[in-house]
């Protein structure tokens, strides 16, 4: 039986916003980038997608890259064989990107088959449905402890509750499960914050971010090694010295590479879940009304407001054609995960954020053999962070005016620095 469609509020006309100006410049012009990339995604994709929706731009290298933004085309790139993510493929000085040392940087968002499937392979056990099932309790554990000191807090006055909540609940979720000691969280919390939002008044910090995840993580696996534990980590060095199916170099960047995604998107899907709720009352009373409508939710706000507007970068292997525009083998391709979560031709009244809507097929977290590892975990993560929060505060609500709601300053990833609310 379909579940009964929340009625709308004025706060939820069903009117698209409307989009910029059309882009000027062919497809095959000279690159930049879209004015509104930053500031308004959704009104630029819309614009993109309807006149250039295979377009050179600017990357965040400086270099040329074509960006792709329509949902059928996306998809199709995300599991064409032919786009590789080995960086070796790209032409000389046509990707630069963040340069990770070699120990944080063979990682499975690098690598191609059969090194990729290797790899997947090992890490695949930890996050299947019954292991990620046997975490809800203490997820939820976590959630109920992290919500009583958010009260506390409170008592005074607003909480922030990116710092609050949605930052330290992943941490401790994805640090139990590689067995990372708690003393040590709230440093991991700030280097990974430092490689995603860079400090304009300190350049080099990102630098020396990598510098301490890289000497943190050699004395971790050291210790698990001469101390194995139950947790994730102590089984891929097993894998690592047993059976030599991990590099050294594979297993520090995958231990890397665990901890930043598993801790990273959910962190901004939680405070993108919240702030879209507080935006649309009506979907927020069904939801309180009925919390079986949560699993179905978090889909609708992954699809209408995912954290990763773009996938990994790509390189073509040889000349390709996407939506007609020839993409010349080595050069750098983006495909925005972003506009094809709002494409119409894909989801009828996109901007519209629907909470009963029928989210099947959404590329939030990917599609093909890139498929996000850790989709389960996220999702139960934050169906269970909305849940008790929703339960625990019933006059939750933004505590300043939504326009000085501060968001990330990125063309790749969305979501807001802070999220001040009243509990």
């Amino acid at each position: 039986m379909a579940t009964p469609r929340p009625s709308a509020s004025p706060d939820e006309s069903s009117a698209a916003p409307a989009a910029p100006a059309p882009l000027e410049g062919a497809p095959e012009g000279a690159p930049g980038t879209p004015d509104g990339l930053v500031d308004d995604p959704y009104g630029t994709y819309a614009a993109l997608r309807e006149h250039a929706p295979v377009r050179r731009v600017t990357g965040t290298d400086g270099n040329a890259a074509w960006l792709v933004t329509r949902y059928a085309d996306v998809r199709e790139a995300l599991a064409d064989p032919r786009l590789s993510l080995d960086k070796s493929h790209a032409l000389p000085g046509n990707y630069q990107g963040f340069a990770l040392p070699p120990a944080l940087d063979a990682n499975m968002m690098n690598m191609d088959p059969p090194d990729h499937t290797r790899i997947r392979r090992l890490v695949v056990k930890a996050f299947t449905p019954g292991r990620v099932e046997r975490l809800r309790a203490p997820v939820r554990r976590a959630a109920a402890e992290l919500l009583d000191a958010a009260e506390e807090a409170g008592r005074t006055g607003g909480v922030d509750l990116v710092a609050a909540y949605a930052a330290p609940l992943p941490i401790a979720v994805i640090c139990d499960l590689l067995g990372v000691p708690a003393a040590l969280r709230r440093d991991l919390r700030t280097w990974t914050d430092a490689l995603v939002v860079p400090d304009p008044e300190r350049p080099g910090r990102a630098k020396e971010a990598v510098g301490e995840l890289l000497r943190y993580f050699t004395a971790l696996l050291a210790e698990k090694r001469a101390a194995p534990g139950d947790d994730l980590l102590s089984d891929l060095i097993a894998a690592r010295d047993e059976g030599d199916r991990l590099s050294e170099d594979e297993l520090m960047s995958l231990a890397f590479l665990l901890l930043f995604a598993g801790y990273e998107n959910v962190v901004q899907l939680i405070g993108t879940a919240v702030i879209g709720l507080l935006r649309h009352p009506a979907q927020l009373a069904a939801v309180r009304a009925d919390p079986a409508l949560l699993p179905g939710a978090v889909e609708e706000f992954m699809r209408h407001e995912g954290p990763a507007l773009l996938a990994i970068r790509r390189f073509p292997l040889e000349d390709v054609t996407i939506a007609g525009v020839r993409v010349p083998r080595g050069e750098t391709v983006l495909l925005s995960l972003g506009s094809a979560g709002r494409d119409p031709e894909r989801f009828p009244d996109p901007d519209r954020l629907d909470i009963t809507r029928d989210t099947s097929g959404h590329l939030a977290l990917g599609h093909g053999i890139h498929h996000c590892l850790g989709a389960p975990l996220a999702r139960l993560q934050t169906t269970i962070a909305l849940d008790e929060l929703l339960r625990r505060f019933p006059r939750l609500a933004l505590a300043v005016p939504e326009e000085e709601l501060r968001w990330r300053p990125s063309i790749r990833a969305r979501g807001l620095l802070a999220l001040p609310v009243t509990l």
